[in-house]
């Protein structure tokens, strides 16, 4: 009786070393990152603006000329909001992914800070918000460019800044997720050919929702990236945002859930 009691409870400490000690600790994580970040800031930032604003000009200019106008503004204003969202999802995503199973697998970082007062639950929270962080600064940089070239209405576009962010940390911990379960980086190929993939070509960053089929769309709206499009694109258009809260809701489940998924596995792989 003594030994099951003593096992449940290692079991009850394990879970709770998987959770954020306090609301604060995860930000000694984040610091941590942005300092080896800052070294390489200009090649990091001009690596992850460089696809999405190849899809902005290339698409934008290239198809807008037979496309014309969509949903009353031109194809390329059309594509901004839907780059900034898809931008926002592939940077989160990237750094959840190849960086914290490099901090976490090969340098073997996670460890080291593991050994002082720092729990495994503050060091995802703090790789996750590190990654919104990330995803906040491609986000805004690719709206700011639009912005200045007026394909995006100012002021109005500063109300797609909070859904970046909440964007960010959905994306973010949806990869966690896939991070926890990776034996190796190919494993990543996976999440991202049937995972982002057909969520970029699914939720409105190309073409209207609309005109897909009413199941393909209703299917599309169970997708984080459908929701974090259709606010971003109307604050960046100027028009007035329809069905925040749900929105928002669908967002923020996307961003808490996951996270409880991920501590569960990252304690099963670290903290046997």
């Amino acid at each position: 009786m003594r030994s099951r009691d003593t096992a449940s409870s290692r079991r009850a400490r394990r879970w709770t070393l998987a959770l954020p000690a306090n609301a604060t600790n995860w930000v000694a994580v984040w610091r941590r990152n942005y300092l080896v970040w800052r070294k390489l800031a200009a090649a990091s930032m001009l690596g992850n603006l460089a696809d999405p604003m190849i899809y902005l000009f290339g698409l934008g200019f290239g198809l807008g000329l037979m496309v014309g106008h969509v949903d009353g503004v031109s194809y390329i204003a059309f594509l901004a909001a839907g780059t900034v969202g898809s931008s926002v999802m592939m940077s989160a995503s990237f750094e959840s992914m190849y960086s914290a199973f490099s901090r976490m697998h090969v340098q073997r970082t996670w460890e080291a800070i593991m050994h002082t007062p720092l729990t495994l639950g503050d060091v995802v929270v703090g790789e996750i918000v590190w990654a919104a962080s990330k995803a906040v600064l491609s986000g805004a940089a690719i709206m700011l460019v639009a912005g200045v070239l007026g394909y995006a209405s100012f002021p109005s576009m500063l109300l797609a800044l909070p859904v970046i962010a909440l964007a960010g940390l959905a994306f973010a911990s949806l990869a966690m997720i896939v991070t926890a379960l990776a034996p190796s980086y190919d494993f990543f190929m996976f999440y991202q050919t049937l995972v982002l993939t057909p969520m970029l070509l699914l939720s409105g960053v190309f073409f209207p929702l609309g005109q897909l089929p009413a199941g393909v769309r209703h299917a599309a709206m169970a997708l984080p990236l459908a929701h974090a499009v259709e606010l971003i694109r109307a604050a960046m258009l100027g028009r007035p945002l329809v069905d925040v809260a749900s929105h928002v809701a669908v967002l923020i489940a996307y961003a808490i859930a996951p996270f409880f998924v991920c501590a569960w596995l990252f304690r099963r792989r670290l903290m046997r």
